[in-house]
C-alpha cells in the first residue's frame, strides 16, 4: 500500500491509521520506512491516528477534532504536553493514566496451559504434504480466579492461536489444558462441553463479528441458548441486565450498523459475560478504537472483570493497553513464550532482548518543550523522528 501511494512522487500523503492493527515493531518499521519515502520525495505527510505516542515521535505540529469540529492545533509536543482544551487533556490521560492492581491469593487456576503446541499443517502437494508451522511451541502458563494476564509479541507470534488453544477452539499437537481442574485432553465429551460453556471469547473487530442481520438482543441473547430451562421473561430480563451493566440500556432492538465502534465493542462484552463466565479470552479487543472510547472500554471491562471476578486472557499489542489493564504479562516470539512475570517487572525491568526491542519501538509520551515541565509524563523510548 506503501508503495503504490508513493509510486507518484505526491506531494501529499494522507496516511489514515496506517498501523492500526499491528505490533508495534511492524508499526515502527513501516512508519520509519514512511518517512523516509516522504524526505526523499519532498512529501508531506497528513497523519490520521489515534495514538498519541505516534504523535509524539513522529509529527510536527497536531490537530485535535471533537465531533466534527478542530478543537485544538499547534505544534505537537507542546499541545499534547500541556493541552488547553479539557477534551484533549481528557485524550491524552486517557493514554497516561496506568492503573496497578492489588496482588491476587494463592488460589488454584481457573485454566492452566501444560506445554501447549500447536502445529498447522502444511498446504497439501501433489507427492505428500509442506512441511506444517509450529504456531505455538510447548507454552505453558496458569490463570486464576479474577486475574489478568496479557499476551505481547509481534505479529505471527502465536498470541491468538494460544487464546483459541486454550479455549478449545484450535486443536492441539501436544500438551494439555486444564480447565477448573478437568483436562481437556482426556475428558469426556461431556466434561469437554461444560468447560467450553465456563469460556468465552471478546473478538478483535466487533463490526464483523457481530452478525448485521440480528438486532442487539438476538446477538446478546445467543449464549443463553446454552440454557434451555430459561423462561422467556427470565432471558429477556438477563439480556436487559447484561445491556444495563456495559452502559446500553434501551438498545435491544438496535442493529450493529446503528452503534458506533465503542457501543458495538460493549455488546460484544455483555455477549461475553450474560452467562458470567470463568474465563475469558480478550483478543485485541480494543486496538480498533480511538483513545478516549479505549479508555471508556478498559474501565467498563475493569468493572465487570472485578463484579464477575473471572479470569482473563488478555491479548495485545498495545503496551499502554497491557499497563493499565494486566497483572501479569507474558511475551511470545515465534510460538515461544520468551518472558513472564510481573506486568511492572515485564515493562520497567525487561530480560529478553525481544521485550526490549518491543518496549523501545513503542511510541510514548514525553511531550513538553524540553522534557522537563511534567515529570509525570512517561518518557518516549527510540528515537524521535518527525513528519
Amino acid at each position: 500500500m506503501l508503495a503504490s501511494a508513493m509510486l507518484n512522487r505526491p506531494k501529499l500523503l494522507i496516511a489514515d491509521e496506517p498501523t492500526t492493527a499491528v505490533d508495534t515493531l511492524t508499526q515502527r518499521e513501516v512508519l520509519d520506512l514512511m518517512v523516509e519515502l516522504a524526505r526523499g520525495n519532498g512529501t508531506e505527510v497528513m497523519l490520521i491516528t489515534h495514538n498519541l505516542g505516534l504523535i509524539g515521535r513522529y509529527a510536527k505540529r497536531a490537530i485535535v477534532m471533537q465531533a466534527g469540529r478542530l478543537v485544538e492545533q499547534g505544534e505537537a509536543r507542546t499541545l499534547l504536553g500541556v493541552p488547553r482544551k479539557a477534551y484533549t487533556r481528557a485524550v491524552v490521560d486517557a493514554l497516561l493514566v496506568r492503573s496497578r492492581r492489588a496482588a491476587l491469593s494463592r488460589s488454584e487456576p481457573v485454566i492452566a496451559a501444560r506445554d501447549l503446541t500447536v502445529v498447522y499443517p502444511g498446504r497439501r502437494l501433489l507427492f505428500g504434504r509442506r512441511r506444517g508451522h509450529l504456531a505455538v511451541d510447548r507454552a505453558s502458563l496458569e490463570i486464576k480466579v479474577g486475574e489478568v494476564v496479557a499476551v505481547v509479541g509481534g505479529s505471527g507470534s502465536g498470541k491468538t492461536t494460544l487464546g483459541r488453544a486454550m479455549l478449545g477452539l484450535t486443536p492441539i499437537a501436544g500438551g494439555d489444558v486444564i480447565v477448573q481442574g478437568a483436562s481437556l485432553r482426556a475428558a469426556d465429551r461431556a466434561t469437554r462441553r461444560r468447560a467450553r460453556l465456563a469460556c468465552q471469547l471478546i473478538f478483535q473487530d466487533p463490526h464483523s463479528s457481530l452478525d448485521p442481520r440480528m438486532r442487539v438482543s438476538a446477538i446478546v441473547g445467543e449464549p443463553l441458548r446454552h440454557e434451555p430451562n430459561l423462561s422467556g421473561a427470565e432471558r429477556n430480563q438477563r439480556i436487559a441486565e447484561a445491556l444495563d451493566q456495559v452502559g446500553l440500556a434501551g438498545y435491544g432492538e438496535r442493529f450493529p450498523h446503528a452503534l458506533s465502534g465503542g457501543e458495538r465493542q460493549r455488546v460484544a462484552i455483555a455477549w461475553a459475560i450474560i452467562r458470567n463466565p470463568a474465563f475469558v479470552v480478550a483478543d485485541e479487543p480494543v486496538s480498533a478504537l480511538d483513545m478516549t472510547v479505549q479508555k471508556q472500554v478498559l474501565d467498563l471491562f475493569r468493572l465487570l472483570q472485578r463484579r464477575y471476578g473471572f479470569a482473563c486472557l488478555f491479548i495485545s499489542h498495545d503496551l499502554s493497553v497491557v499497563g493499565e489493564i494486566a497483572d501479569r504479562a507474558i511475551v511470545m516470539e515465534a510460538g515461544r513464550i520468551v518472558e513472564e512475570g510481573g506486568v511492572d517487572d515485564i515493562l520497567d525491568r525487561p530480560r529478553h532482548p525481544y521485550t526490549r526491542a518491543l518496549i523501545a519501538a513503542t511510541p510514548t509520551l514525553d511531550l513538553t518543550p524540553h522534557g522537563a515541565d511534567c515529570p509525570d509524563l512517561v518518557s518516549m523510548r527510540g528515537s524521535t523522528r518527525n513528519i
